[in-house]
């Protein structure tokens, strides 16, 4: 019970750091534009995770079920407690340096780093099915999607005034941001509560991967308190460092980025990164104006931060659990 205990802590800590981390994937473009202020984006970032969490039960079944497969021990326990830790350990060091790195894939690099360090059994049809193909999937289609959303725009209001178009936009940005903080929570809050059902399977506390009542509060609420602590150093680098954005560009990689999310939640049960989505999303829309416009050696660090989250968060896990067992 302790262990199980000290697991679900855990997984708590980390759907705070994921709080704080990807607060910026919500509403970064919102106040970069003005179209919020920064109080009132954060607020609506909490809501919306919130309520997104209660519709993410598919992504939840996926990192539950479908990554690693563990036996009824304290030793899973034990590498489930590491994986967290390596995830956290690496949002931590991602966050210190304001790049926006996937948290979930952290989370899923220390699922599979403790399991092969603990002797456990990886599932990597699923990995490869569900998380390393929508992680080369999403961020491509957040590209080519934000271009063509951007395109729409510019073809649609290109006789109406710069200065009302913008205005416009300015305040329909209030609802892009908050479908983008509901595709957060659909995305980010089930992995925490596939992971925490996960720990309830291998104590033998329950016997399916059904998510339980004080689960879905819990972590929609940890999550919510995470993202309304904001994450400035990485709402910069979304904000302002790839591209100078304004209000009808915020509008059309928020728009991008909420679509994809939502497919990829209720529709594939696939655990994509909000980050990588949003990100491109916002390169896709940029590039409109002309390829220059995109900061491309701020997108470079980024992909450099991307590829390297799953291998470095598993290091870390696989440390932290050879460390613990030989304390033990």
């Amino acid at each position: 019970m302790l262990m199980l205990l000290l697991v679900i802590a855990l997984a708590m800590a980390f759907t705070f750091t994921n709080g704080f981390h990807d607060s910026a994937n919500a509403i970064a473009t919102s106040v970069s534009t003005r179209a919020l202020t920064l109080r009132s984006a954060l607020l609506m970032a909490a809501i919306g995770n919130l309520l997104g969490s209660f519709f993410g039960a598919k992504v939840a079944a996926t990192v539950g079920e479908g990554i690693i497969e563990l036996d009824v021990s304290t030793h899973a326990l034990l590498i489930l407690g590491c994986a967290l830790v390596g995830a956290i350990g690496w949002n931590l060091i991602t966050w210190w340096y304001g790049l926006p790195s996937s948290s979930s894939h952290a989370l899923v690099g220390g699922m599979v780093g403790a399991a092969l360090a603990g002797g456990m059994t990886v599932l990597w049809g699923g990995v490869i099915e569900k998380v390393l193909i929508p992680m080369v999937v999403s961020p491509i289609a957040g590209f080519i999607l934000g271009y063509m959303a951007m395109s729409g725009i510019m073809w649609l209001f290109r006789h109406a005034s710069p200065a009302s178009t913008s205005r416009g936009f300015r305040k329909a940005q209030t609802c892009s941001a908050a479908a983008m903080a509901f595709g957060h929570g659909m995305q980010d809050a089930a992995k925490t509560m596939g992971i925490v059902v996960l720990a309830l399977v291998v104590s033998g506390r329950q016997d399916d991967y059904s998510i339980p009542w004080w689960c879905f509060l819990l972590t929609a609420v940890v999550l919510a308190l995470g993202t309304a602590t904001g994450g400035m150093r990485i709402m910069r680098t979304l904000g302002r460092r790839i591209i100078e954005l304004d209000p009808p560009q915020g509008f059309a990689a928020e728009l991008t980025a909420s679509s994809v999310l939502y497919v990829a939640s209720a529709g594939m049960g696939a655990p994509v990164s909000t980050t990588h989505v949003i990100s491109s999303a916002i390169m896709g829309v940029g590039s409109t104006k002309r390829l220059s416009a995109v900061r491309w050696g701020v997108a470079g660090n980024m992909l450099i931060a991307w590829v390297t989250t799953f291998p470095a968060a598993a290091t870390i896990s696989a440390v932290a659990l050879y460390g613990v067992t030989a304390l033990l």
